[in-house]
Protein backbone atom coordinates (compact mmCIF):
# COMPACT_ATOMS: atom_id res chain seq x y z
CA UNK A 1 0.00 0.00 0.00
CA UNK A 2 2.32 2.67 1.08
CA UNK A 3 4.51 1.84 -2.37
CA UNK A 4 1.42 2.45 -4.46
CA UNK A 5 1.09 5.66 -2.38
CA UNK A 6 4.88 6.31 -3.31
CA UNK A 7 4.37 5.84 -6.81
CA UNK A 8 0.82 7.86 -6.93
CA UNK A 9 2.40 11.03 -5.06
CA UNK A 10 4.75 11.24 -8.65
CA UNK A 11 1.97 11.65 -10.70
CA UNK A 12 1.28 15.32 -11.33
CA UNK A 13 -2.06 15.42 -13.36
CA UNK A 14 -5.70 15.08 -11.26
CA UNK A 15 -8.18 15.42 -14.16
CA UNK A 16 -9.61 12.11 -14.96
CA UNK A 17 -9.03 11.31 -18.74
CA UNK A 18 -11.72 10.10 -21.04
CA UNK A 19 -11.78 6.61 -22.63
CA UNK A 20 -8.77 5.33 -24.26
CA UNK A 21 -9.70 4.74 -28.03
CA UNK A 22 -8.47 1.89 -30.14
CA UNK A 23 -9.08 2.07 -34.20
CA UNK A 24 -9.15 -0.65 -36.48
CA UNK A 25 -7.26 0.23 -39.48
CA UNK A 26 -9.38 1.05 -42.76
CA UNK A 27 -6.70 2.66 -44.91
CA UNK A 28 -4.85 0.04 -46.98
CA UNK A 29 -1.60 0.08 -44.44
CA UNK A 30 0.29 2.65 -42.99
CA UNK A 31 3.08 2.61 -40.79
CA UNK A 32 3.58 2.76 -36.92
CA UNK A 33 5.41 6.24 -36.32
CA UNK A 34 7.69 4.87 -33.16
CA UNK A 35 8.97 1.69 -34.53
CA UNK A 36 7.94 1.52 -38.46
CA UNK A 37 5.99 -1.64 -38.68
CA UNK A 38 3.88 -1.73 -41.25
CA UNK A 39 0.26 -1.74 -40.02
CA UNK A 40 -2.25 -3.41 -42.55
CA UNK A 41 -5.81 -2.72 -43.10
CA UNK A 42 -7.33 -4.64 -40.06
CA UNK A 43 -5.14 -3.93 -37.79
CA UNK A 44 -5.91 -2.26 -34.16
CA UNK A 45 -3.66 1.41 -33.71
CA UNK A 46 -4.10 4.32 -31.70
CA UNK A 47 -4.06 7.58 -33.50
CA UNK A 48 -2.28 10.61 -31.95
CA UNK A 49 -3.15 13.71 -34.24
CA UNK A 50 0.26 15.10 -33.77
CA UNK A 51 1.49 12.13 -34.37
CA UNK A 52 -0.24 9.29 -36.25
CA UNK A 53 -0.96 5.74 -36.32
CA UNK A 54 0.85 3.42 -33.16
CA UNK A 55 0.88 0.02 -33.31
CA UNK A 56 -0.31 -1.70 -29.76
CA UNK A 57 2.62 -2.65 -28.72
CA UNK A 58 4.42 0.71 -28.72
CA UNK A 59 1.00 1.87 -27.02
CA UNK A 60 1.40 -0.59 -24.62
CA UNK A 61 -1.87 -1.91 -24.94
CA UNK A 62 -0.97 -5.22 -26.54
CA UNK A 63 -1.46 -7.59 -23.60
CA UNK A 64 -5.11 -6.59 -24.01
CA UNK A 65 -7.88 -9.05 -25.61
CA UNK A 66 -10.45 -8.12 -28.29
CA UNK A 67 -14.02 -8.45 -26.76
CA UNK A 68 -16.29 -7.69 -29.92
CA UNK A 69 -19.93 -5.95 -29.03
CA UNK A 70 -22.66 -8.26 -28.61
CA UNK A 71 -23.46 -9.03 -24.69
CA UNK A 72 -23.83 -5.99 -22.77
CA UNK A 73 -23.55 -7.55 -19.57
CA UNK A 74 -19.77 -9.23 -20.46
CA UNK A 75 -18.85 -6.29 -21.71
CA UNK A 76 -19.63 -4.29 -18.49
CA UNK A 77 -18.24 -7.10 -16.38
CA UNK A 78 -14.90 -7.16 -18.37
CA UNK A 79 -14.17 -3.29 -18.10
CA UNK A 80 -15.05 -3.66 -14.43
CA UNK A 81 -12.66 -6.08 -13.82
CA UNK A 82 -10.06 -4.75 -16.04
CA UNK A 83 -7.42 -2.34 -14.58
CA UNK A 84 -6.89 -0.85 -18.18
CA UNK A 85 -9.25 -1.60 -21.08
CA UNK A 86 -10.35 0.59 -24.20
CA UNK A 87 -13.06 1.09 -26.45
CA UNK A 88 -12.45 -0.17 -29.95
CA UNK A 89 -13.54 1.39 -33.00
CA UNK A 90 -14.01 1.12 -36.96
CA UNK A 91 -14.83 4.02 -39.11
CA UNK A 92 -18.06 3.72 -41.15
CA UNK A 93 -17.67 5.29 -44.79
CA UNK A 94 -21.74 4.83 -45.23
CA UNK A 95 -22.68 6.70 -42.20
CA UNK A 96 -19.06 8.80 -42.27
CA UNK A 97 -18.53 8.45 -38.56
CA UNK A 98 -16.87 5.79 -36.26
CA UNK A 99 -18.83 2.92 -35.15
CA UNK A 100 -17.73 1.13 -32.03
CA UNK A 101 -16.70 -2.62 -32.31
CA UNK A 102 -16.02 -4.10 -28.80
CA UNK A 103 -13.39 -2.86 -25.95
CA UNK A 104 -9.95 -4.38 -25.44
CA UNK A 105 -9.68 -5.59 -22.15
CA UNK A 106 -7.24 -7.65 -19.81
CA UNK A 107 -8.11 -11.96 -20.73
CA UNK A 108 -8.58 -12.65 -16.45
CA UNK A 109 -11.07 -9.93 -16.94
CA UNK A 110 -12.73 -11.14 -19.76
CA UNK A 111 -12.70 -14.68 -18.62
CA UNK A 112 -14.32 -13.56 -15.26
CA UNK A 113 -17.04 -11.74 -16.97
CA UNK A 114 -17.60 -15.18 -19.27
CA UNK A 115 -17.74 -16.93 -16.18
CA UNK A 116 -20.55 -14.97 -14.71
CA UNK A 117 -22.22 -14.51 -17.49
CA UNK A 118 -22.22 -18.64 -18.12
CA UNK A 119 -25.98 -19.14 -17.21
CA UNK A 120 -26.72 -21.25 -19.94
CA UNK A 121 -24.75 -24.14 -21.98
CA UNK A 122 -24.52 -21.19 -24.98
CA UNK A 123 -22.37 -19.75 -22.75
CA UNK A 124 -20.49 -21.91 -21.93
CA UNK A 125 -19.91 -23.13 -25.54
CA UNK A 126 -18.97 -20.03 -26.83
CA UNK A 127 -16.47 -19.35 -23.68
CA UNK A 128 -14.79 -23.15 -24.83
CA UNK A 129 -14.26 -22.01 -28.23
CA UNK A 130 -12.76 -19.08 -27.42
CA UNK A 131 -10.15 -21.15 -25.39
CA UNK A 132 -9.79 -23.49 -28.00
CA UNK A 133 -9.17 -20.47 -30.84
CA UNK A 134 -6.65 -19.16 -28.60
CA UNK A 135 -4.47 -22.69 -28.06
CA UNK A 136 -4.66 -23.21 -31.93
CA UNK A 137 -2.88 -19.86 -32.06
CA UNK A 138 -0.04 -21.04 -29.88
CA UNK A 139 2.93 -22.98 -31.71
CA UNK A 140 3.73 -25.42 -28.31
CA UNK A 141 7.51 -26.18 -29.10
CA UNK A 142 8.31 -22.57 -29.82
CA UNK A 143 6.64 -21.72 -26.37
CA UNK A 144 8.24 -24.15 -24.18
CA UNK A 145 11.40 -23.16 -25.48
CA UNK A 146 10.74 -19.31 -25.36
CA UNK A 147 10.13 -20.22 -21.60
CA UNK A 148 13.76 -22.13 -21.57
CA UNK A 149 15.33 -19.05 -22.53
CA UNK A 150 13.62 -16.94 -20.01
CA UNK A 151 14.51 -19.32 -17.06
CA UNK A 152 17.82 -19.48 -18.73
CA UNK A 153 17.94 -15.06 -17.86
CA UNK A 154 15.52 -15.37 -15.03
CA UNK A 155 16.62 -18.32 -12.69
CA UNK A 156 14.16 -16.92 -10.20
CA UNK A 157 10.90 -16.18 -12.31
CA UNK A 158 8.00 -17.76 -10.47
CA UNK A 159 6.84 -21.23 -11.47
CA UNK A 160 4.56 -20.77 -14.40
CA UNK A 161 5.01 -17.28 -15.23
CA UNK A 162 8.01 -17.93 -17.65
CA UNK A 163 5.21 -19.98 -19.58
CA UNK A 164 2.41 -16.90 -19.21
CA UNK A 165 5.18 -15.05 -20.98
CA UNK A 166 5.88 -17.31 -23.44
CA UNK A 167 2.63 -17.83 -24.50
CA UNK A 168 1.94 -14.14 -24.46
CA UNK A 169 4.80 -12.98 -26.73
CA UNK A 170 4.71 -15.95 -28.90
CA UNK A 171 1.11 -15.61 -29.67
CA UNK A 172 0.75 -16.35 -33.98
CA UNK A 173 -0.11 -13.07 -36.02
CA UNK A 174 0.04 -10.64 -32.86
CA UNK A 175 2.80 -8.81 -34.05
CA UNK A 176 4.37 -9.18 -30.67
CA UNK A 177 7.87 -9.39 -29.48
CA UNK A 178 7.92 -13.18 -29.22
CA UNK A 179 7.05 -13.46 -32.88
CA UNK A 180 10.40 -11.06 -34.37
CA UNK A 181 13.06 -12.60 -35.67
CA UNK A 182 15.06 -11.95 -32.81
CA UNK A 183 13.12 -13.70 -30.57
CA UNK A 184 13.10 -16.61 -32.91
CA UNK A 185 16.72 -17.17 -32.39
CA UNK A 186 16.00 -16.39 -28.72
CA UNK A 187 18.33 -13.54 -28.43
CA UNK A 188 18.79 -12.14 -24.87
CA UNK A 189 17.45 -8.61 -25.69
CA UNK A 190 14.08 -10.01 -26.94
CA UNK A 191 13.56 -12.51 -24.08
CA UNK A 192 14.44 -9.30 -22.10
CA UNK A 193 11.69 -7.43 -23.63
CA UNK A 194 9.03 -9.81 -23.19
CA UNK A 195 9.62 -10.53 -19.26
CA UNK A 196 10.06 -6.77 -18.56
CA UNK A 197 6.43 -5.82 -20.25
CA UNK A 198 4.83 -8.40 -18.23
CA UNK A 199 6.34 -7.05 -14.85
CA UNK A 200 5.73 -3.82 -15.70
CA UNK A 201 1.55 -5.04 -16.77
CA UNK A 202 1.73 -7.65 -14.07
CA UNK A 203 3.79 -6.28 -10.58
CA UNK A 204 3.33 -2.51 -11.05
CA UNK A 205 0.71 0.06 -10.78
CA UNK A 206 1.28 1.05 -14.89
CA UNK A 207 -2.17 -0.13 -16.24
CA UNK A 208 -4.05 2.07 -13.82
CA UNK A 209 -1.77 4.90 -14.37
CA UNK A 210 -1.86 4.25 -17.95
CA UNK A 211 -5.99 3.67 -17.85
CA UNK A 212 -6.39 7.21 -15.87
CA UNK A 213 -3.62 9.26 -17.53
CA UNK A 214 -3.15 8.41 -20.60
CA UNK A 215 0.22 9.23 -21.35
CA UNK A 216 2.34 6.45 -21.35
CA UNK A 217 5.99 8.11 -20.52
CA UNK A 218 4.56 9.79 -17.13
CA UNK A 219 3.60 6.54 -16.34
CA UNK A 220 6.62 4.23 -17.11
CA UNK A 221 8.56 6.37 -15.29
CA UNK A 222 6.72 6.08 -12.47
CA UNK A 223 6.81 2.36 -12.56
CA UNK A 224 10.43 2.19 -13.79
CA UNK A 225 12.44 1.30 -9.70
CA UNK A 226 9.42 -1.21 -9.36
CA UNK A 227 10.03 -3.01 -12.53
CA UNK A 228 14.42 -3.04 -12.02
CA UNK A 229 13.43 -3.89 -8.39
CA UNK A 230 11.45 -7.29 -9.92
CA UNK A 231 13.41 -8.34 -12.23
CA UNK A 232 16.63 -8.82 -10.21
CA UNK A 233 14.80 -10.38 -7.87
CA UNK A 234 13.86 -12.56 -10.63
CA UNK A 235 17.66 -12.82 -11.72
CA UNK A 236 18.83 -13.98 -8.26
Amino acid sequence: MAGRREQNTVMTRSEKRQDLVVFIQHHVSSTCVECGKELFKGYLIRFQREKGAICLECSDLDHLEFLPSGDAAITRRSRKYSKLWAVVVKFSRARRRNERQGILAEPEAIERAVAESDADSEERERRREREAVRRDALDRKYVAEFAQAIREQFPKVPAGADIKIAEHACLKYSGRVGRSAAAKSFEPDAVFLAVRAHVRHAYTDYDELLFRYDDRQLARETVKERIETVLDQWRG
